[in-house]
């Protein structure tokens, strides 16, 4: 009897230390949420039973280093398992997802181990992650990808690393890297050398990349900062736009040097609209004597502004006068083109219309562009996104985006309501949608049913209210 009570004392103990039996360990893998130890038992259980080489326990292993919803722990010993069984699987898997891991904590260890095992094949993957903005760190030193690569190539050599794998990586499909390393580089503080490689570098007949943007610099002097002018260049270096690359050329020539200088991409289709129709001296008008009208036609306008989603903001944020020292001549132009348009009545009239369709569908806010047709008139083309999330946000779809690269203005209402000035002007998600683009942006706000506020924005942080228009 005591032997018995002993054995089944042992039993029950072992019983309680192991826990309840697991039935099913490939569907406890694949369900997120769970404790690591159930995670790493499902694991041991897995091992033993199908083992590493079975293709479907090897995928779950593999979703386990991106999927959300794992503890670190978990995704470690899923790691280690699949870097014993195949190391080149382990680096492809990465390589692909490292870039897409949003949980913070895993992807600064994940990146330690990769500077540890010193896994250079792993370069690509560690500056495409890096290339990701975040607010999680005060420098680009403290970024866990940087953190790797200096461990691994010193830390003196991490901007030729980048420029080096840029330039090598000369395939169609690395186009997206590409981009991704040019708006590091500039975050970076590399500007003046990408202005130097352009300038002094004979790329191959087929880096059309490259080409593209030297080109763009050569015969129109701008250089992007951002990936949506990458894209915008690379658009209208396409042949369909020749004669339309041609006028900017001819535009930008009547330019003194200085004005060059700042040119940016949404300049160009200003300058190509002030060729066709802006007069015999369109050209000849200094930036100052342009904002010194602008300034004269807004001064007594009524003013209001967005005070609740808009950032930091005070009662200057949204003058010209704020602003002026930082204006280009393609912002003075641009402003006096928008309160040309805005004296329209057929323009204002439309405008009206869309506002209320939008104000009417509280499943998004609605916008466009606004462009100059071949006659010189202006024009509103509208573009209802397809993505439609809430009524406080605007999804541009890919086919403004085209219709954009010719034309004066991206612009959208906030009309949730018709008495909407509280909400007048960019907000946040504004904001970083101008600094991404670097597209002349409008935002129209509902202040009643027969008035809407005009304010224009671009990227820095430059928001200039302009005043009202009233419902023709």
């Amino acid at each position: 009897m005591y032997r018995l009570s002993i054995l089944l004392f042992v039993i029950l103990f072992s019983s309680a230390c192991s826990g309840p039996t697991m039935r099913n360990p490939s569907a406890s893998l694949k369900e997120i949420g769970k404790s690591p130890s159930q995670h790493i038992r499902a694991m041991e259980l897995l091992d033993s039973h199908v083992g590493i080489d079975n293709s479907s326990y090897k995928k779950q292993l593999q979703r386990m280093l991106w999927v959300p919803g794992y503890t670190i722990e978990a995704r470690e010993a899923a790691l280690q398992r699949l870097w014993n069984a195949d190391q080149s699987g382990t680096i492809r898997i990465i390589r692909q997802q490292l870039a897409r891991i949003n949980n913070w904590s895993w992807l600064t260890s994940l990146c330690v181990w990769i500077a540890e095992m010193e896994i250079v094949e792993l370069d690509e993957a560690l500056i495409s992650s890096w290339a990701n903005p975040t607010v999680l760190v005060q420098s680009e030193n403290d970024r866990p990808e940087y953190l790797a690569l200096a461990k691994m190539h010193g830390e003196e050599g991490i901007a030729d690393l980048i420029f080096e794998s840029m330039l090598h990586a000369n395939k169609s499909w690395k186009q997206g890297y590409r981009t991704r390393c040019w708006e590091l580089l500039h975050r970076l503080h590399q500007r003046e050398r990408l202005l130097l490689l352009l300038e002094q570098t004979e790329f191959a007949e087929d880096d059309t990349f490259f080409l593209d943007l030297q080109r763009t610099a050569r015969e129109l002097g701008v250089v992007p900062h951002r990936r949506e002018e990458i894209l915008w260049i690379r658009e209208l270096s396409k042949p369909v736009y020749d004669s339309f690359w041609h006028e900017a050329v001819q535009a930008l020539a009547k330019l003194d040097q200085t004005r060059r200088n700042a040119i940016e991409m949404r300049d160009i289709p200003i300058a190509v609209s002030l060729q066709r129709h802006g007069g015999k001296n369109a050209f000849d008008r200094s930036t100052h004597t342009i904002l010194n009208t602008v300034e004269k036609t807004t001064k007594n306008q009524p003013h209001y502004a967005e005070t609740e989603g808009g950032g930091l903001y005070n009662a200057q944020s949204e003058n010209l006068k704020t602003h002026r020292s930082v204006l280009t001549w393609g912002d003075a132009v641009t402003l006096e083109m928008l309160l040309a348009a805005m004296k329209v009545p057929e323009v204002k009239a439309h405008l009206f219309d869309y506002a209320n369709r939008d104000y009417l569908d509280k499943s998004t806010e609605y916008g466009g562009v606004i462009a100059l047709d071949k006659k010189g008139r202006f024009e509103i083309l509208e573009f209802e996104p397809k993505i439609r999330t809430h009524d406080r946000r605007f999804n541009a779809s890919q086919d403004m985006f085209d219709a954009a690269y010719t034309a004066l203005f991206h612009f959208h209402f906030h009309a949730q309501k018709l008495r909407n000035g509280d909400h007048a002007g960019p907000g946040i998600g504004d904001k970083n949608y101008a600094d991404n683009t670097r597209a002349n942006c409008l935002v129209f706000t509902y202040i009643n049913e027969e008035t809407l506020n005009v304010d224009y924005y671009r990227h820095g942080g430059v928001v200039i209210d302009v005043g009202t228009i009233s419902k023709p």
